[in-house]
């Protein structure tokens, strides 16, 4: 792993982001571990935050003239990158609510006008469907997307087939791309106790998708 990725894996122990025991996803699937994106805002260490996701930009050499950080947890991810990037050059942000509003500046999104090339930011990707619904608001709009980024693939299937979701959305034409993913978890042996990264490495056999 690199510098960033250890320094992410240590920064969400430490806010509590990322925790292990029993816990039942949104899908119904019972998992050993659990990754909360808030946490890191009570916790408090955002610049750093910021920091482990503008290297990942660097690290991947993307290119963009705007982000998009979908309702919830991206929100604050745009903007705290944003704000890291804004220190080169402006960085425009946007982001949509969960309920339409009919007065002051009305709409579903707020912030920029959506063009040219544009990133969203959100915290995971599980099946995939927080990232296509996010998809659905720059449709019609004259951009290019040039991925997404989020801080933790949990390379699980995706909705229509045995590929994990990213690999699902890559055939779809969006690259993802991840601060870290489950794989990078299981080879953190130096800070995870070792029957914890035996408990994901079954979960992960069980439903762990593959690669294209």
């Amino acid at each position: 792993m690199k510098d960033y990725q250890k320094n992410f894996i240590r920064l969400a122990l430490k806010a509590n982001a990322l925790k292990f025991g029993d816990f039942t996803l949104k899908s119904g699937r019972k998992s050993p571990y659990f990754f909360n994106a808030s946490a890191f805002i009570e916790y408090g260490a955002l610049d750093e935050l910021a920091e482990i996701l503008a290297a990942k930009v660097k690290d991947s050499n993307l290119k963009f003239d705007m982000i998009f950080g979908p309702a919830y947890k991206g929100i604050f991810l745009a903007s705290i990158l944003a704000t890291k990037l804004s220190k080169e050059g402006n960085m425009p942000i946007c982001f949509n609510r969960k309920e339409i509003k009919d007065h002051g500046e009305g709409g579903t999104l707020i912030g920029a006008i959506q063009k040219g090339n544009v990133l969203i930011i959100d915290d995971v990707v599980s099946s995939g469907l927080a990232i296509r619904e996010a998809l659905t608001f720059l449709n019609g709009n004259e951009v290019n997307i040039c991925g997404a980024l989020v801080t933790l693939d949990r390379q699980e299937k995706g909705q229509s087939s045995m590929l994990k979701a990213s690999s699902e959305l890559k055939k779809e034409g969006l690259d993802v791309f991840s601060i870290i993913s489950l794989d990078d978890l299981l080879s953190a042996n130096e800070v995870i106790d070792k029957d914890i990264l035996k408990s994901i490495r079954i979960y992960r056999d069980e439903f762990g998708g593959e690669d294209v």
